[in-house]
């Protein structure tokens, strides 16, 4: 009992330094991470203060999942991304705790159109059940065009595509608050635009999940 009470003691002080004022509403918060991580401490030290080694080792692995924070809630986000989108032809990419999905023009959008190919929708549509599921995460949808044309309309157009993904995924359950439209243009290339395939490459749709602020 003596034990329970030190460590809870512990993680009460360690919420408190971990603890913010918001500059706006003037109320104390706290990083989710801190709190699911400090959750993880006080369960795995209540085990190991109440059972014997060997039952502390076994639940480790949870332990260690629950105190994880921000990087097992991306995992998880990944892994149902990567379950979901399979054989659809958007990629799934990531890069530390961010995750980005890659959607080429050719399975979203006809040539110099900005509304969403009918084929495309259900795979937009897996796209919203996992993200709907993880709450915690802002998403930045990016428009890309190739060198094809003039500039302003391909900005125009790369924006469009961006409002287009948006506007079907908040209305499909994704909150609006959590979603953000830019248009690229033909600014950021990611292939040769020379090429065939390489302006095929660059005409595409970027999605950037990261996990929201006061995570």
């Amino acid at each position: 009992m003596k034990t329970r009470i030190i460590i809870t003691a512990l993680v009460t002080l360690f919420l408190a330094a971990c603890t913010t004022t918001d500059p706006y509403t003037g109320e104390d918060k706290v990083r989710k991470s801190v709190k699911y991580g400090a959750a993880g401490a006080v369960v795995c030290g209540l085990i190991g203060a109440t059972r014997n080694s060997k039952s502390a080792r076994n639940a480790a692995a949870g332990c260690g999942a629950i105190g994880a924070g921000i990087g097992a809630y991306m995992d998880h986000q990944e892994k149902e991304l990567r379950e979901e989108l399979e054989g659809t032809g958007v990629r799934v990419v990531r890069e530390g705790d961010q995750i980005q999905l890659i959607m080429p023009s050719n399975i979203t959008f006809n040539t110099d159109e900005y509304l969403i190919k009918n084929e495309f929708y259900s795979t937009l549509d897996s796209v919203g059940k996992v993200l709907y599921k993880y709450k915690d995460t802002q998403l930045d949808v990016i428009g890309h065009t190739d060198s094809t044309g003039n500039d302003n309309y391909n900005m125009t157009l790369s924006q469009r595509r961006a409002n287009s993904v948006a506007s079907y995924l908040e209305n499909n359950g994704i909150q609006g608050n959590r979603l953000t439209t830019i248009g690229m243009g033909e600014t950021q290339p990611i292939a040769d635009n020379n090429t065939v395939n390489g302006r095929a490459q660059n005409r595409r749709v970027e999605l950037y999940v990261t996990a929201a602020p006061d995570y």
